[in-house]
């Protein structure tokens, strides 16, 4: 939990306290960082695009990219110990350049409340899908009931808004009475028995008689299906799973004590999340291919599949449940994360207690989801953009918002503060700490960069 403790060596101090370990921060950042955007998404933008050719890309974009941001991210969190948009004026009024450095601050702020405003919409399916599997819905089911039971599902917004409306009630409530007060203790068993639930499909997956079907769709290379939007959705999948570039891991990164390794925890982060994404992949993708079903599906993918698959297995019932809860947690956790980064700054620049700051922008955010309830019913058939109103946020985000965001964190670590500020942070200037310069300088801003101008269309297709 937190304690309210004195910096190290008279530093600056979090106006919220520090994490108790090393193992505290990691798991809290893991739980943050893992959540639907690993079990959710990753599988079917990588059905979307071509799978084995897509999975090489993403894991050199969190290697390049998403890695050097999130020690980045981290360093500054805990050198401002502010919310990010005060951590960004400060420091970059201490460092010799400006206080307009706010800005990034505040685009990670932003792009989370957004993010949570379509998270939450469909983190309300597992709850529901909770429901469903006690009741029994999906025992021995078909494909073709299962598909039925989702489209009936988001196709009926009261019933979508209900389970969003509640799932928000539970952030806003949790928010309000702080991250000591619970996070820790839960995401030290929820991560966990998420990840040994994972295992356990995982074998089922082995024996579904499709699992090398699955295994070369994941890890077999097709180039010719790669475009460079398959590139962009790399790299926008990987700051969506590692919660980077949207504030959450700054704000963190603030509670962080002063001995703790940055390089390792975000070591360990990164390698915990990207594990968790692949194997839900080879947990999901035999079971599609051995039932049949289009692993391109989109993002009912997990919700058709994972319901299908556990219906046919002794104690489905029981599985199915226990399986939502933790992916209802895992995406409970995420949302805590979601939200802190703009809480903070409500409470810290506004006067406000906890409990007001996370009810005024908990309904904020409850209020944006309608436009995502209403793009699987009500709005289905409106096309602008880049689709519907969900395709549009979720592209907006995912895809401008937090690339951009996370190439100025990376120029700011990079370019703006002093070497001696980020080698205080990260432990010293020895060969570890050089290759993050170097990637945080000039690898991921000419990455970044690259497909940003991509994704805003200033840049032609190459073939």
């Amino acid at each position: 939990m937190l304690s309210h403790q004195a910096g190290e060596s008279g530093k600056r101090k979090s106006l919220h306290g520090h994490w108790s370990s090393r193992m505290a921060f990691i798991l809290a950042v893991t739980g943050s960082a893992v959540g639907l955007g690993n079990i959710w998404k990753f599988p079917y933008v990588a059905g979307q695009n071509g799978g084995g050719a897509f999975v090489i890309v993403y894991l050199l974009c969190v290697i390049l990219i998403g890695m050097p941001v999130m020690m980045s991210e981290i360093l500054i969190g805990r050198r401002g110990r502010r919310n990010p948009v005060a951590t960004m004026a400060l420091l970059g009024e201490e460092e010799g350049s400006s206080r307009q450095w706010q800005w990034v601050g505040a685009i990670g702020v932003v792009a989370g409340i957004l993010i949570l405003s379509y998270y939450s919409v469909i983190a309300g399916w597992t709850l529901m899908y909770i429901l469903k599997s006690v009741s029994g819905a999906f025992t021995g089911a078909t494909a073709e009931v299962v598909s039925n039971e989702f489209a009936g599902f988001v196709g009926d917004w009261r019933l979508v808004a209900l389970c969003h409306t509640l799932f928000m009630a539970l952030t806003i409530f949790v928010v309000a009475r702080g991250v000591e007060r619970g996070l820790e203790q839960a995401v030290r068993f929820m991560v966990p028995a998420l990840l040994t639930l994972l295992l356990v499909l995982f074998g089922y997956a082995i024996t579904s008689g499709s699992f090398g079907d699955g295994l070369a769709f994941m890890f077999t290379p097709d180039f010719d299906k790669l475009t460079w939007d398959s590139v962009l959705a790399a790299l926008g999948q990987a700051f969506f799973t590692l919660s980077i570039g949207m504030g959450a891991i700054m704000a963190y990164g603030a509670y962080l004590p002063e001995e703790t390794s940055i390089t390792n925890a975000s070591a360990a982060v990164v390698t915990a999340d990207t594990m968790i994404a692949i194997l839900a992949g080879l947990v999901i993708f035999p079971l599609v291919f051995a039932n049949g079903l289009n692993p391109g599906e989109g993002p009912g993918l997990v919700f058709q599949t994972l319901p299908l698959a556990l219906g046919q297995m002794p104690g489905g019932a029981f599985f199915s449940t226990l399986f939502f809860i933790l992916l209802s947690f895992a995406a409970w956790t995420s949302a805590l994360g979601l939200m802190e980064p703009a809480v903070a700054w409500l409470v810290e620049h506004h006067n406000r207690t906890r409990a007001q700051a996370a009810v005024m922008i908990g309904g904020t955010i409850w209020l944006l989801g309608f436009l995502t309830v209403f793009s699987f019913n009500v709005l289905a058939d409106v096309d602008v953009g880049k689709g519907t109103v969900f395709d549009n946020l979720d592209h907006l985000t995912n895809n401008i918002m937090l690339p951009l965001g996370g190439l100025f964190i990376a120029v700011f670590a990079g370019w703006i503060m002093c070497r001696n500020s980020t080698a205080d942070e990260l432990g010293g200037a020895g060969a570890s700490y050089k290759l993050w310069r170097f990637l945080a300088r000039y690898v991921v801003p000419v990455g970044v960069m690259f497909v940003f101008l991509k994704a805003v269309g200033l840049l032609p297709d190459f073939g």
